[in-house]
């Protein structure tokens, strides 16, 4: 028996508190439920998965550091020392790297258990100049992605959560936003990890020819559209998304790259979005319109913008909230004479 809104709804209100008086936790509850197809939901075990991967586009002068930066961090969420892995273990969320497409592997720790070199490539081509990858290439990423989110399923989490990483990837993500919204150059396009003046005005051009090259490839074949502009780690993503609501897991949305990746996912495999929980609302200005797009309302807005899936793994104790108001609150009847 399908378990809808209305159900999840009526049995909120039996319980033993006023109606309606958690507030939006109920409203999570409810779409938890939903999702899961079930009253009496589960938020662990969980994982996240970081996909990682470099972009061509930075050589032309759209981030404020190198690309050598994706593989130092690689090699120091391998260690456990960055801001992502302090938060899975802080909130028992179990922590997988892929890398599909650094342009340095990394040199420590690539025979971890929870590290996967799968490198469609080493790192994008310079979207600014032409396309970014091939269909082929995306189509490559795309199936890393699809793998772990069935990876994860068969080893029974329940929640899904994608970071990423990879120096450069708000223009991607940014091309993509605007490629699948109809937005404005100005408004997708945010400071990312540190731009100045200089750099965002460049980085802002760059986006808005970059999208309107892919734009005329839209309606005639998509897939190639989106591949023109997009990166590994974001098509990795998009693919991880549309298997993970394919086989009912609860998706964890985190920031603005994430979520061009959830653009894509929802573009190419319609109702993906349905599964997914917004965590927050990023710094990056092209979030909102994202997330507008794909119908969320992000549970937090704490102007985060570091990535690594960090918005997703602190917005889980919100999660964790809402299924304890399913499963241990009694009900009004049960505790009245």
């Amino acid at each position: 028996m399908t378990v809808t809104m209305e159900d999840v709804a009526e049995y909120l209100d039996a319980l033993a508190k006023p109606q309606g008086s958690m507030g939006r936790l109920e409203e999570l509850a409810i779409k938890l439920a939903v999702v899961q197809q079930r009253v009496k939901v589960q938020t662990k075990p969980r994982r996240i998965v970081l996909f990682a991967g470099d972009h061509g586009v930075v050589e032309s002068g759209v981030s404020a550091w190198p690309s050598a930066v994706t593989t130092a961090m690689m090699e120091t969420i391998i260690a456990k020392k960055a801001t992502s892995t302090a938060l899975a273990a802080a909130h028992s969320a179990d922590l997988r790297l892929v890398d599909v497409g650094s342009l340095e592997p990394v040199k420590i720790g690539s025979d971890k258990p929870d590290f996967r070199d799968a490198r469609v490539a080493a790192g994008t081509a310079d979207l600014a100049i032409g396309p970014a990858m091939t269909v082929n290439q995306f189509q490559a990423a795309w199936a890393v992605g699809k793998a772990e989110a069935k990876l994860a399923d068969d080893h029974g989490f329940v929640l899904l959560m994608a970071g990423e990483m990879g120096i450069g990837n708000t223009t991607p993500a940014a091309c993509v936003t605007l490629l699948l919204t109809n937005g404005d150059a100005e408004i997708v396009t945010g400071r990312g990890a540190g731009a100045d003046d200089t750099i965002l005005l460049n980085k802002r051009d760059i986006v808005a020819q970059s999208a309107k090259r892919a734009a005329m490839l839209l309606s005639d074949d998509p897939v190639a559209a989106i591949a023109d502009v997009s990166g590994f780690e974001i098509a990795a993503m998009a693919g991880f998304y549309a298997q993970a609501a394919r086989q009912g897991s609860i998706i964890l949305l985190d920031g603005y790259v994430s979520t061009a990746a959830a653009l894509i996912a929802e573009h190419l495999v319609p109702g993906t979005a349905q599964k997914m929980i917004a965590a927050h609302l990023s710094a990056e200005p092209g979030h909102r319109l994202a997330l507008d797009h794909l119908a969320l309302e992000p549970l937090l807005e704490w102007e985060m913008r570091l990535g690594e899936g960090t918005g997703a793994l602190t917005a889980l104790p919100l999660l964790d909230s809402a299924a304890a108001l399913l499963n241990d609150v009694a009900k009004l009847s049960d505790i009245m004479p």
